[in-house]
């Protein structure tokens, strides 16, 4: 042990880092953490990862999630841009509709995976990750002369996520709004102001999205927000490391980055080989498909006490201490009494229930097993 006394560093609030709609009401709920998203601070837990969690997995949640910034694509080439940056077909999107839609370059390698809206049939919301996709899909537009306009509109989202979220909402806009499908969006007002509400969100315990059209009203939206949710036991969080690792949401950053291919990351079902548009990408995957994949993103559980998801690289290896991969994230689940990963690991390497070991922090190997989407180990 250093002899020196560990200090965590701070995250400083300096005018580079972009303020959100609903920052006021995160600090004075005594958020714990914070990490950067988009140039945004986004919470990572209020009262610790674990308490935040069995919070989230029992009443709801509002979470300030405007880091998820929206690109517009309008014009009359919307679409043909829209579904040249993703291999997934965008035509079947109806207005009204979300579609997962993983943006994929001319090489293969995974650009961001956003959820995409289509609010009309030359308009659409790129909801995004943490990376620069305004810039990228501005520059290929341009590239390619088309007749569409690209920008980041005034748009941040306010997520209601937890099993209390359906009676929340229907308290603010009426029991029509349990009938909204998964993945899909209607329009309404709170607080005064137009909104856009989806049925989505980044847990796995169910809940809405509100896309707040005007930045000034963000105090506003979540005050009539947190006065109605107070029978509901409502407390703010933050996506989840526990939950979404749970769940198996995959976080673009850490999981999977532009060096990633949808092959490997097991986006392949938002592949479609049939699609008819042009995509930059088809060429790519084709090629990578016909030579076949050579790593997998897998999920792991790992023997042993609680550990802390890290920020340096924990290689994976097999029974003979032979690297096979690297870790990517990870989190002790209360739900399975075990810590639960995902981590990248050669597809020669990849089986359910194959042991391998994780070199944690370079010090000390724990066992590990790969389990099925579920968690589930065979003994």
């Amino acid at each position: 042990m250093n002899s020196r006394q560990l200090i965590l560093p701070r995250l400083v609030l300096s005018r580079r880092i972009r303020k959100t709609p609903f920052e006021e009401r995160v600090f004075e709920q005594s958020a714990s953490a914070f990490t950067t998203y988009n140039h945004m601070p986004l919470g990572s837990y209020y009262i610790s990862a674990e308490e935040d969690y069995r919070h989230l997995c029992r009443h709801v949640q509002v979470w300030d999630v405007s880091c998820e910034r929206q690109v517009e694509v309008v014009g009359p080439d919307a679409m043909k841009l829209v579904e040249l940056v993703t291999p997934r077909d965008m035509s079947k999107c109806r207005i009204g509709q979300c579609k997962y839609a993983p943006l994929v370059d001319e090489r293969g390698g995974v650009v961001n995976d956003p959820v995409i809206l289509r609010l009309a049939e030359d308009r659409f919301w790129i909801s995004i990750a943490d990376s620069g996709v305004l810039h990228w899909i501005r520059g290929i537009a341009y590239g390619k002369g088309m007749d569409v306009s690209v920008f980041e509109p005034d748009v941040s989202p306010l997520a209601v996520q937890g099993p209390k979220s359906d009676d929340l909402m229907a308290d603010i806009l009426g029991d029509e709004i349990r009938g909204l499908k998964f993945f899909w969006f209607t329009k309404g007002e709170i607080a005064d102001t137009e909104v856009i509400i989806a049925r989505s969100g980044w847990s796995g315990q169910g809940g809405f999205e509100i896309y707040l059209q005007d930045g000034s009203k963000g105090l506003d939206l979540w005050d009539a927000i947190w006065e109605a949710g107070r029978p509901y036991s409502i407390r703010a969080g933050c996506p989840n490391l526990i939950d979404r690792i749970e769940r198996g949401f995959l976080s673009y950053g850490s999981d999977m980055t532009l060096e990633n291919n949808p092959y490997e990351c097991g986006l392949d079902r938002f592949l479609e080989k049939s699609k008819e548009a042009e995509s930059m990408s088809t060429a790519a995957l084709a090629e990578i498909l016909k030579n076949g994949v050579r790593r997998n993103l897998v999920q792991l559980s790992v023997n042993g006490g609680p550990l802390v998801s890290p920020r340096s690289v924990w290689d994976v290896v097999d029974e003979r201490k032979n690297k096979v991969g690297i870790l990517t994230s990870l989190a002790y689940s209360p739900k399975y009494e075990s810590n639960l990963a995902f981590a990248t690991i050669d597809a020669s390497a990849n089986r359910v229930d194959k042991k391998l070991m994780v070199h944690v922090n370079g010090e000390e190997f724990r066992d590990a097993r790969i389990t099925d989407r579920n968690w589930k180990v065979r003994h």
